[in-house]
């Protein structure tokens, strides 16, 4: 019985002292593992524009766009008066000065209403002075109230037609002074209403237009602005006063910049879309209504 606890007593002895350095090994790649793990991933790196210092980060969503002007700055020029265009020599593209006459009229309803004011004016005269003629004589009861009172009344009368032919001239660009100093005007002169550039010149002379239809449209360019199309999920990334950055077909190699300055209240119902508008920083001679444009906000 002794003879065989001895091998397994040296047995044992031997498993105690075997060496234990591939534990600790192994305990110090867990840890190594361990830190890897727990080490914070890299972020993907933010784009830094040079000139503004605009941040812009990957994937960051983009706007198509388009250039229009305010509406204070296009103007469609029709007319309050019929009538054959008589003399013209607007070209589309041509830039005119508020006031300059694009073209003349001719209507022998406008020599008529000259007429009637000019008439009307004479006979206001006349008349006023009857009135203060009678007015005096019932002051001091030398006339009959009478003759006041129906003297008065023609005075008023023909006051308010001289005033209702003044105020149709007037819509017509018509100076009255200058009616009553050199007499009646042949022709109608059709005035530019803002400064800027003549585009869809429809007028030639002989041409007959009809109040209210346009002959030609100003546009003044130097207050362009950018509508962009935004959706329903871009409304949390879209306020007024964020800087944008966009960049216009047909304008190769440069960056505009501007300020969001409204985003729409409305969404349409047809596409989801909203409006929102941007003001150009720094306009360019090249900008025109209607060039197509991309955009993306622009984080500082």
């Amino acid at each position: 019985m002794k003879k065989i606890l001895l091998p397994i007593a040296a047995l044992l002895c031997a498993c105690s002292s075997a060496p234990t350095a591939p534990a600790s090994t192994a305990a110090s790649e867990a840890a190594a593992t361990d830190s890897i793990a727990a080490a914070p991933a890299e972020e993907p790196a933010s784009e830094v524009d040079a000139a503004s210092g605009a941040t812009s980060v990957p994937n960051e969503p983009t706007f198509n766009g388009i250039l229009v002007l305010p509406p204070q700055s296009r103007a469609t020029v029709t007319l309050t008066m019929g009538g054959s265009i008589c003399s013209t020599t607007l070209l589309p593209g041509a830039y005119v000065k508020q006031g300059t006459v694009l073209a003349t009229l001719e209507n022998p309803e406008f020599i008529a209403l000259q007429q009637s004011y000019l008439d009307s004016h004479a006979q206001y005269e006349f008349l006023r002075t009857e009135f203060l003629r009678q007015q005096t004589l019932a002051r001091e009861e030398a006339s009959s109230q009478k003759h006041f009172q129906q003297s008065k009344a023609e005075y008023l009368s023909m006051r308010s037609r001289m005033d209702a032919a003044a105020a149709q001239l007037a819509l017509l660009g018509v100076d009255t002074t200058r009616l009553l100093a050199g007499g009646i005007i042949p022709y109608l002169d059709i005035k530019a209403p803002i400064s800027g550039y003549a585009a869809d010149v429809k007028m030639n002379i002989g041409r007959h237009f009809d109040v209210g239809e346009p002959l030609c449209e100003i546009v003044n360019k130097s207050d362009m602005m950018l509508r962009l199309t935004a959706y329903e999920k871009d409304l949390a990334n879209l306020r007024a006063g964020d800087r944008v950055e966009f960049r216009v077909n047909g304008i190769e190699g440069e960056t505009f910049h501007g300020v969001i300055t409204m985003v729409g209240q409305q969404v349409n119902n047809e596409n989801r879309s909203i409006d929102v508008y941007v003001r150009i920083e720094g306009q360019n001679p090249q900008f025109r209504p209607g060039m197509y444009a991309m955009a993306r906000i622009a984080r500082k």
